[in-house]
């Protein structure tokens, strides 16, 4: 028994019924034509047409039943025609198992979904699950905008690892996430998830939710789903931490320290103490070369925006250095740069113990580490802006040297020393 191929109606979540019908790619030819697969998805207003492989000649096709005409019998064309019907059968079949299938879930099914499924089947080609596979599709787009809006490598590589978490997460909670099931209920199982077994503090998680909360925005407005809970998940508030930031005096005497008969922690000295005084990203300040370099200013674009172009004036300690390796500063990678860097500071001792409050969900936790251990790439242009702003250099100049457009962002890199705050209650109250 075959099916009838004309007007098959499935209903589909939130959708008026979904038909599906089979066509000719060339119905007035008289060789033998392609059989397409189609049907019209009325929520994106576009027909999915897939073809099928199957050929047949157009007289010995059933216009109104769209299936190959019925041949009794055991001649080879009637053996043909059953075999093309019933591998049109198998494509009907597969259509009306995911209709219903994703109708059971409660999920948009879409054309993006179907020509995967299509393929996977017929095609035998590998397909991720969706949500992952779409994740993925995300990150490349992002990255690959050449428009000046695309993403910088770091961000990339926060977005991969956003991935992975949430990979583990599934395989924890042994669920299969979807662009449709991500709920409010999954919601809170994946923060309960970051806080109880990744043992992650309030503010990782305030990141993470947010770069998860901006690709399930971009699957909205693909319309890879029409799902929208998401966009009353609360992200977990920040936590304003104790973090490094050097004084002058810090600068100047990692600056000085004789390295001659260590030249690795030395190239690694000089990057971070020039990143110190420009205030610039490690993705920027380690690869300026002599192009950059107009008069008495470096000139770049911004790495995190692509399309803010800096200029910041050179002073004795950026200019030295720039001359030093000849305007071609070396080469290190971040991740090297962020070990090595943690030698250098044990090396000149700096091992007073720091004390770092973290919130993991409503506890909060002291953290206590030698201050060589708290030191990364990200200090040095942590440290220029607490030193300008100690200077009573005014914002908006020195947002102008390192990108920043938020003032809010912008004040969250300023950590005034302890010696700070008692030299300036002193300046007030003397």
């Amino acid at each position: 028994m075959f099916f009838l191929y004309l007007n098959i109606d499935i209903l589909a979540p939130n959708l008026a019924p979904m038909n599906f019908t089979f066509k000719l790619k060339e119905p007035k030819s008289t060789k033998e034509t392609l059989i397409y697969f189609r049907s019209y998805f009325d929520r994106e207003k576009k027909n999915f047409i897939y073809s099928t492989g199957e050929k047949i000649i157009s007289s010995e096709w059933d216009f109104e039943n769209r299936q190959p005409n019925d041949i009794n019998g055991r001649t080879k064309r009637a053996e043909s025609h059953r075999s093309i019907k019933k591998q049109l059968d198998r494509y009907s079949s597969l259509f009306t198992e995911l209709v219903n299938r994703y109708k059971n879930m409660n999920e948009e099914l879409n054309i993006n979904i179907i020509r995967s499924r299509f393929d996977e089947e017929f095609k035998k080609v590998k397909v991720k699950d969706d949500f992952f596979r779409q994740y993925d599709e995300f990150i490349d787009e992002k990255y690959n905008d050449y428009t000046g809006k695309g993403i910088s490598k770091s961000t990339k590589t926060r977005y991969e690892y956003n991935k992975n978490l949430l990979e583990e997460f599934q395989n924890y909670e042994k669920i299969k996430i979807t662009l449709g099931n991500f709920n409010e209920k999954v919601y809170n199982k994946f923060l309960k998830y970051c806080v109880e077994i990744k043992d992650h503090s309030a503010n990782t998680i305030h990141r993470d939710v947010g770069l998860l909360k901006t690709f399930l925005y971009w699957a909205l407005n693909k319309k890879y789903t029409y799902n929208n809970d998401f966009i009353n998940f609360k992200k977990p508030p920040k936590f304003r931490t104790d973090e490094i930031a050097l004084n002058m005096e810090q600068v100047e005497a990692i600056y000085n320290h004789d390295f001659t008969k260590n030249k690795r922690l030395e190239k690694v000295r000089d990057l971070f103490v020039f990143g110190c005084t420009t205030g610039m990203r490690f993705g920027n300040y380690s690869v300026i070369s002599k192009s950059d370099i107009e008069g008495n200013f470096i000139r770049v674009i911004d790495l995190k925006s692509k399309s803010k172009n800096l200029a910041i004036p050179l002073n004795s300690i950026s200019r030295s250095i720039l001359e030093k390796y000849d305007y071609d500063l070396p080469s290190i990678t971040n991740q090297k740069m962020n070990e090595y860097i943690k030698e250098v500071f044990k090396e000149l001792k700096f091992t007073d113990e720091i004390k770092k409050t973290m919130k993991y969900g409503d506890e909060l936790v002291n953290v206590k580490s030698e201050f060589w251990e708290r030191i990364s790439s990200h200090t040095a242009r942590r440290s220029f802006i607490t030193i300008m702003k100690n200077k009573k250099v005014p914002d908006k100049v020195i947002m102008s040297y390192t990108g920043h457009t938020s003032l809010e962002v912008f004040n969250n890199y300023y950590r005034p020393s302890e010696d700070d705050k008692v030299n300036y209650m002193n300046e007030v109250f003397k």
